[in-house]
């Protein structure tokens, strides 16, 4: 069984910083891609920002510049770098992951449990 535990959400002002965090454990050979997704309540899940296991990214338009994802392979951890915040960004944020488990079975989706971001005055 493998797990994803986000981190480091809470109440900011706009313009403010954040930076979340995502720890996999779990029976893991490897992790392929790992990304960032969002739901804002009434809409649907949408992605923030991807990475691949060499560290390639592609960020969604709307928060190209001001968001910033990265992960460090030997932790297992992927990371949100959160800046110029919005309160558009309000949102439930979840961790995905490719994982490939130890005895080599793909796993597409893999989820977190959320981590609450609000931006607000």
């Amino acid at each position: 069984q493998v797990q994803l535990v986000e981190s480091g959400g809470g109440l900011v002002q706009p313009g403010g910083s954040l930076r979340l965090s995502c720890v996999a454990s779990g029976s893991i050979l490897r992790i392929n891609a790992m990304g960032w997704y969002r739901q804002a309540p009434g809409k649907q899940r949408e992605l923030v920002a991807v990475i691949n296991s060499r560290g390639i990214t592609n960020y969604a338009d709307s928060v190209k510049g001001r968001l910033t994802i990265s992960r460090d392979n030997a932790k297992k951890t992927l990371y949100l770098q959160m800046n110029s915040l919005k309160p558009e960004d309000t949102a439930v944020y979840y961790c995905n992951a490719e994982v490939i488990t130890l005895s080599e079975v793909v796993n597409l989706g893999v989820w977190g449990q959320g981590t609450l971001v609000t931006v607000s005055s």
